[in-house]
């Protein structure tokens, strides 16, 4: 049985980032057009840390039971290392999904009925990113899954959920914060590459090869930052979102600089923290401009 710091850790926090991001940005952006109501904010955060931690566990359970987690160099993973049998996991991700999918529901509730349509497909999708028949996470596609659904969805939903409006500045918010929950999922890839190769995962790392991944890992950071700038350009107080830049120098000399396995577990962490920030402070820019 499983102790409750070993769920936590298979909950695997150090992603939250990419949840809680978004929701953030999306309420300022809500605010910037006079719209922002904090009951379907809280909503918003509630479906995206739920999903989150859903597609973690998911992830856990499909990845345990195709053998893929045997031998890992991040963080422990529940089935693979055999501290819970997959049917506990795999009630764990359900569970997750139903708090998720119950949120929405009142999300939708006080916004639009559309939004049960977008939380169908956000759950469709977290699912068979490793599990289903044909996982689209085994076939480079992971990336493209969270830039569009940690990105756009994420931010351009919670900010309709607010103003149950469609607006050009919700989804160019989107992009920078999509790009870094993106170099999240690039650095996590990254640590995982040759065991990944090993067990056939074609990740877009192993594709791309070491060298590539770390390039495009410090790409994603620069575009992000140099798209708060284009942003910026109407909305100057968006700049705020640039003092979160700093914190991209230690990971990106990490990664630069060849670190491997443990080395990059803080650089996972760290990427985080850059997002979170950046997140914040690009939030709190919207809503002054």
């Amino acid at each position: 049985m499983a102790t409750p710091a070993q769920w936590l850790e298979g909950a695997r926090p150090r992603t939250l980032p990419a949840a809680l991001a978004p929701v953030l940005v999306g309420s300022g952006v809500a605010a910037a057009l006079d719209g922002f109501r904090l009951g379907p904010a809280l909503l918003a955060l509630v479906v995206a840390l739920s999903l989150q931690v859903a597609v973690n566990y998911a992830n856990d359970y499909s990845d345990g039971k195709r053998g893929t987690d045997a031998v890992r160099v991040g963080p422990m993973r529940l089935v693979g290392s055999g501290a819970a049998t997959p049917q506990q996991v795999l009630v764990a991700a359900m569970i997750a999904f139903a708090v998720a999918g119950l949120a929405g529901l009142a999300l939708a509730a006080v916004s639009s009925w559309w939004m049960v349509a977008v939380g169908a497909v956000s759950i469709l999708a977290a699912w068979t990113y490793t599990g289903g028949p044909i996982p689209y996470g085994y076939r480079a596609l992971g990336e493209v899954f969270v830039f569009v659904f940690f990105g756009l969805v994420a931010v351009v939903g919670t900010t309709f959920g607010q103003t149950r409006s469609l607006d050009g500045l919700a989804f160019a918010a989107a992009v920078p914060i999509g790009l870094l929950s993106v170099a999240l999922l690039v650095v996590n890839n990254l640590r995982d590459v040759h065991g990944d190769a090993a067990v056939g995962k074609r990740t877009l790392a192993v594709l791309l090869g070491e060298a590539r991944t770390r390039i495009a890992y410090t790409g994603l950071l620069v575009v992000a930052f140099a798209c708060i700038v284009a942003i910026g350009v109407e909305r100057p107080w968006a700049l705020l979102g640039l003092l979160a830049a700093p914190l991209a120098v230690p990971p990106v000399r990490t990664v630069l600089g060849g670190g491997r396995g443990p080395l990059l577990i803080g650089t996972l962490k760290a990427t985080g923290q850059l997002t979170l920030a950046t997140g914040v402070l690009l939030a709190l820019g919207l809503a002054l401009s």
